[in-house]
């Protein structure tokens, strides 16, 4: 353009001579009137030369502006084209090509303008064909540029690195918030936190018998014994255990009993830990409850508010006794670590609880005897279950 533009403004020069020349010649002609005449109808000539000359420039430029513009939109047309392409990655690679060959083109249009001067209306085809031959070279280099690219540099690895070490630090960081017990801020204080410790087996707990609080209160069987000494070794290999506090019931209170003695603490007995109490069906196997009370059985699976034959506890009612030790015992052991040593149906409501789970999901958990579970509890009322019927002290 700086080429046409210096063309433009010599034939603007060159007009304005050739006018002067002939203004020039009119005024040294004949003396009088008919020399002022001359000189006023050369100059009128000048003039009008000097006009024609300008329009004429004038034209030329914005012939040239027009190429320009033409070479642009007909270069941004095959830039969207190309990004209007295969859809995935090979269409942002078109994109970027169809960006690179516009580019090419309106740079080439540019060019060819500022070469040829007066001649572009002519060549505007020909810019066009040229155009669309480089294209395809354009699009080649650009696809072999592309491969040069996702060729590892050493910046490459550089950035790669970099960022796969801000991926680590943002996985740890989430990690971090995801094994904060309770998602609870820092402000919060160190919680409550409930070990769980399910009594070891009796003779009755491998024959699958209900055996709540109103039966025969039976005592560990030797199996059981060897649980709780078992629980007892990984609970002082921890030794995170602040207090211990166990239902009154004699397998809970036998179990409390040999851990104290390896961890050296007292137990405390609170009633709000014992068992649900089954009623008529205390001793019994399922199967024989379904032989015996079959409607009372299937009233007790499909309702919290049913009660055991006989007068017993339902679960709901035994929720509300769970919850009521449950939020005692938080006051007492605020920012302390308390081994609860109770039943199947007191931890697995504790854990339901927590976990804000309907009443059927007492019959989705599995808790072995002598098994651990943990839950805290936070000074905002949220509590987060850590740990799940782990046995592997058994084993």
């Amino acid at each position: 353009m700086e080429a046409r533009a210096a063309g433009v403004d010599t034939d603007v020069r060159a007009a304005r001579a050739d006018a002067d020349a002939r203004a020039a010649e009119a005024v040294a002609g004949p003396g009088g009137d008919p020399a002022e005449a001359g000189r006023d109808a050369g100059s009128a000539t000048a003039d009008d030369d000097v006009r024609a000359a300008g329009a004429d420039v004038e034209a030329r430029a914005a012939g040239v502006d027009t190429d320009v513009r033409a070479a642009r939109a007909d270069a941004d047309a095959r830039a969207a084209k190309a990004v209007a392409g295969s859809e995935g990655a090979p269409a942002e690679a078109g994109a970027d090509a169809g960006s690179a060959t516009a580019d090419d083109d309106v740079r080439a249009g540019r060019a060819g303008a500022d070469v040829r001067g007066p001649e572009a209306d002519a060549d505007v085809p020909a810019t066009d064909a040229d155009s669309h031959a480089r294209a395809p070279r354009a699009d080649a280099d650009h696809r072999a540029a592309e491969a040069d690219a996702d060729a590892p540099t050493d910046t490459d690895t550089d950035t790669d690195t970099d960022t796969d070490t801000a991926k680590a630090n943002a996985d740890a960081r989430a990690a971090k918030a995801v094994a904060t017990p309770g998602w609870a801020p820092a402000d919060m204080g160190a919680p409550a936190t409930f070990v769980l410790l399910r009594h070891g087996e009796t003779p009755l707990t491998p024959q699958k018998r209900f055996s709540g609080s109103g039966g025969t209160d039976p005592s560990l069987s030797d199996v059981g014994r060897d649980q709780a000494g078992r629980a007892a070794a990984l609970l002082a290999r921890r030794g995170t255990i602040q207090a211990i506090v166990s239902s009154p019931l004699a397998r809970t209170r036998e179990t409390a009993g040999i851990i104290a003695a390896r961890l050296g603490l007292d137990v405390s007995v609170d009633d709000g830990l014992r068992e649900t109490d089954f009623g008529a069906w205390e001793g019994l196997t399922f199967a024989e409850v379904r032989e015996r009370h079959p409607d009372d059985l299937n009233a007790w699976l499909a309702s919290p508010d049913a009660e055991p034959t006989g007068g017993g506890e339902s679960f709901a009612a035994t929720a509300t006794r769970i919850a009521a030790t449950r939020d005692k015992l938080i006051a007492a052991y605020t920012g302390r670590t308390v081994l609860l040593v109770t039943h199947v149906t007191p931890i697995k409501t504790l854990v339901r609880l927590a976990l804000g789970a309907p009443p059927e999901s007492l019959f989705r958990m599995e808790l072995s005897a002598a098994s651990l579970s943990v839950v805290a509890y936070y000074a905002d009322g949220n509590a987060s279950l850590r740990l799940l019927n782990d046995t592997s002290h058994l084993r």
